[in-house]
């Protein structure tokens, strides 16, 4: 008898290490996929700010976008070029960011852990945003239809969403890629933190607090 009741207690204590076990991986479960979610979050997030920080900055030298958005087509519906929710759009595009992190997340599994996935995400991408977007928009299809604007003006607006996209898939693969490597998150925020500074000071500047133009 008293052998059966060791045996017991010993039986009972290996369930309840059992269930905690599985207490304790199902714990460890949830907090790495809380963890895997914000990952992903914030590697959308800043892949997009860098990579339309640059895209837009570049396009600005090359382009001179100063001139072009003063024409008379560009000028009717696009702000100025120093206006300050322009000079602010670097730093609020963590937000569109967030956005597209939101969109793209039932979806992630096909565009970020199979074959190939990054090139389907470019490829809808560009179709939707570039070429067949929803509204008139130059570059679109729907915007050579209804917008009077002439041809030229599309044709100049493409390389700006190359660029764009080209560096975003381009910097998302290196961020799955070296996800593991502390330099890549301290290097994203650093730059996503530079680029809000740079937003902020364009953004006092162009309201004429700081008064940095000549």
């Amino acid at each position: 008898m008293k052998d059966k009741a060791i045996r017991e207690a010993d039986a009972s204590r290996s369930d309840t290490m059992e269930v905690d076990t599985i207490s304790k991986n199902e714990l460890n479960l949830k907090s790495s996929r809380r963890i895997g979610l914000a990952k992903y979050f914030w590697q959308i997030t800043y892949s997009h700010t860098i990579s339309y920080f640059i895209a837009g900055a570049t396009s600005m030298v090359l382009f001179d976008y100063q001139e072009w958005w003063s024409s008379e087509y560009m000028s009717a519906f696009y702000r100025e070029i120093n206006s300050p929710l322009v000079a602010a759009g670097g730093g609020l595009q963590i937000f569109r960011g967030l956005i597209v992190a939101l969109i793209l997340l039932p979806m992630r599994k096909t565009f970020f852990e199979e074959k190939y996935g990054l090139l389907k995400l470019a490829l809808i991408i560009f179709g939707f945003s570039v070429v067949s977007t929803y509204g008139a928009v130059i570059t679109s299809f729907e915007g050579l239809i209804y917008l009077k604007v002439p041809l030229i003006y599309h044709i100049k607006g493409i390389p700006e969403g190359l660029i764009w996209l080209s560096l975003f898939i381009g910097i998302l693969y290196f961020s799955i890629k070296y996800s593991h490597k502390k330099i890549v998150t301290i290097l994203s925020i650093v730059l996503v933190a530079l680029i809000v500074i740079m937003s902020i000071i364009g953004y006092l500047d162009a309201i004429g607090y700081l008064d940095i133009n000549p």
